[in-house]
């Protein structure tokens, strides 16, 4: 199994955490301590020597701040984990916060004291992040304080080893151009932003860049280092050779200097203390890097990541290695969604399913001889009043079983060597209430909605998001989540900057992968959400039209569950959709299925008009 069950945040640990912590402060004359869910990075996917503030508090979702003070602490979470987060802290000790409506910067404004000293490691905030907190500090009246050690590094008596997963070459089969070509349109990306090099902190650009794939946080294939690409060609790649079988290592000499991650400071110092321009990117890039160059006589260039538009674009071999993963992960997700069917309620448990989904997962990928190398994140199995935990993650602690009456929201994905996957359905157990069904259909009402939108050139994530939520606007409903993220060929299944969101700045750009995913929750009795990935094509003329126009492909391939649907609810416009994308999953899966399961899908897939 890719996933483990076994929860190891334990609640009652933050007491005498957040005491050592105290104490340390005081030695240290500081008020107080900030601790994001970041690394060096800044990434969502962190090793699990960089899990901090899990380890402070308790709280394991992929965003999250404490602040600890010397009688008070508090942790911030957003509208994912409010439910998630009364269960994995300790109330006694910290009183949440809302990430979304009053973040970090805006309560430090307006609580932190006058003349208080607030400590931070500079390693794991950006620029961006720092210059917001040190607003509001002075705002306050008081100061931000960078420390050189990280005090829960040293409270942290059994904290993890840096990880050393082994880097492989990404074919060029699969990544479609060759990492030198990668390189030299970075090079000139650099020149454009007039800077004389660039550090690239994000391993994904780092991993697409060089076309190499690694192991070094769960379910996402990224080695962790840092990389500075020059102008003049003379690129540096720091990161621990020990990771680096012969054949990679005589691949990546081809193409940078390459050296020791301990080395990257003295690198940047060097640059800066001869005049470099260093380009980084203020909401990837750590504070740090921008005090090393600053401090030592360089020039910071205030730019985007080079690497993120090209890696977010994807070429014609990542999308076609996207559509055949999705078809092998479609089978997959058909003999599960086969195998449920047939199962009794209150039988089987959460564990139970996951462990089932994988396990398909790999037979088709065997059979296939495209072999699944990793699940694309911890799977949410949610039975009943877990499926309104958005990211609920399934532990023996909670496991539960799938009871007659309540729906089961399932959300996973898969890493293939191809392409990366995500898709969540939501099946009842049992007779569904009338209810259910009506809020099942106008979430997907709002998937539809993005499936079928045209839009110019120029829109933004931010102004299609309420496409998806309309339907369920019109009955007072919503859901506190984004309706789409990024995702990665082969890497991460959260990847930035595309995203459908209220805060979905980027355009949409021809090749973006996204995630298109609207959901209702009802908190502590179920959660709907549908989510399928789509692609953004080539704009094209429409018949009358003025403007050229991009759409979407939709790259997943799964029935929708008919006991859930309400006809009577959807457009003739949406019913036409949902015939004809059944159709598609048909003609794609199943050939790929046989038996009981192909009888099934042929059931499933039956037209509605």
């Amino acid at each position: 199994m890719f996933q483990s069950f076994d929860d190891v945040s334990d609640a009652t640990l933050g007491a005498a955490r957040v005491a050592g912590l105290r104490e340390w402060l005081a030695a240290n004359d500081l008020d107080g301590f900030i601790v994001p869910r970041s690394d060096e990075h800044q990434g969502e996917y962190v090793a699990p020597g960089s899990e901090r503030l899990k380890w402070l508090t308790g709280f394991s979702g992929s965003a999250g701040v404490a602040i600890v003070l010397a009688k008070q602490a508090y942790i911030f979470v957003d509208g994912r984990y409010t439910l998630q987060v009364r269960d994995q802290v300790d109330l006694g000790v910290f009183a949440i916060e809302s990430l979304i409506d009053n973040p970090p910067p805006s309560w430090i404004e307006n609580n932190l004291g006058k003349g208080a000293r607030l400590g931070f490691d500079p390693w794991l905030h950006t620029i961006s992040d720092v210059k917001a907190l040190k607003a509001a500090a002075e705002k306050a009246g008081a100061a931000l304080v960078a420390v050189e050690r990280n005090p829960i590094d040293q409270l942290w008596q059994d904290r993890p080893k840096p990880p050393l997963a082994a880097v492989e070459i990404h074919p060029i089969a699969f990544a479609g151009e060759l990492a030198k070509d990668k390189l030299a349109r970075l090079v000139q990306a650099i020149e454009k932003q007039k800077a004389t090099h660039a550090v690239l902190t994000d391993p994904s650009s780092i991993a697409w860049a060089f076309n190499i794939r690694g192991g070094d946080v769960p379910h996402t294939p990224l080695a962790l280092g840092f990389a500075i690409l020059a102008a003049d060609g003379a690129h540096q790649l720091f990161m621990d050779k020990r990771k680096l079988p012969t054949e990679t290592e005589a691949y990546l000499t081809q193409l940078a200097d390459l050296r020791a991650p301990a080395r990257l400071e003295s690198a940047v110092v060097e640059l800066a203390r001869s005049g470099a321009a260093v380009s980084l990117d203020p909401v990837l890039a750590a504070d740090r890097l921008r005090a090393l160059v600053e401090d030592n006589g360089g020039t910071v260039i205030s730019a985007p990541d080079p690497a993120r538009i090209p890696r977010a674009t994807k070429n014609k071999a990542e999308i076609q290695g996207a559509r055949a993963a999705h078809r092998r992960d479609g089978a997959a997700i058909a003999k599960m969604l086969c195998w449920l069917d047939v199962q009794k309620p209150d039988t089987i448990d959460e564990i139970a399913t996951v462990t089932q989904l994988e396990g398909f997962r790999r037979a088709v990928g065997e059979e296939t001889q495209m072999p699944l190398r990793d699940v694309s994140f911890s799977t949410i199995s949610g039975s009943g009043p877990n499926g309104a935990i958005m990211h609920y993650r399934v532990s023996r602690a909670t496991n539960r079983k799938l009871c007659d009456g309540e729906l089961f929201l399932l959300d996973s994905g898969a890493q293939y060597q191809d392409g990366t996957t995500d898709i969540t359905r939501t099946i009842p157990v049992g007779q569904p209430t009338e209810e259910m069904r009506e809020r099942y259909t106008l979430v997907l009402k709002g998937m539809i909605g993005i499936s079928l939108l045209r839009f110019p050139a120029g829109t933004r994530g931010a102004d299609i998001d309420a496409v998806a939520r309309l339907a369920l606007w019109k009955h007072g409903l919503d859901y506190a989540h984004g309706t789409g993220h990024g995702v990665g060929s082969y890497l991460a299944v959260h990847e930035g900057p595309q995203r459908i969101a209220k805060t979905g700045t980027e355009k949409l750009l021809e090749g973006m992968i996204l995630s298109n995913e609207p959901g209702y929750y009802k908190p502590g009795h179920y959660g709907i959400r549908l989510e399928n990935l789509i692609i953004v094509t080539a704009a094209e003329q429409l018949p009358d039209g003025d403007i050229a126009m991009h759409g979407f492909e939709t790259l997943t391939l799964a029935p929708f569950d008919r006991r859930m649907l309400r006809a009577d609810l959807l457009m003739p416009e949406e019913l036409v959709w949902l015939d004809a994308y059944h159709a598609r999953v048909l003609a794609e899966i199943g050939p790929m299925v046989d038996g009981e399961t192909l009888k099934w899908l042929e059931a499933a897939t039956a037209p509605l008009a």
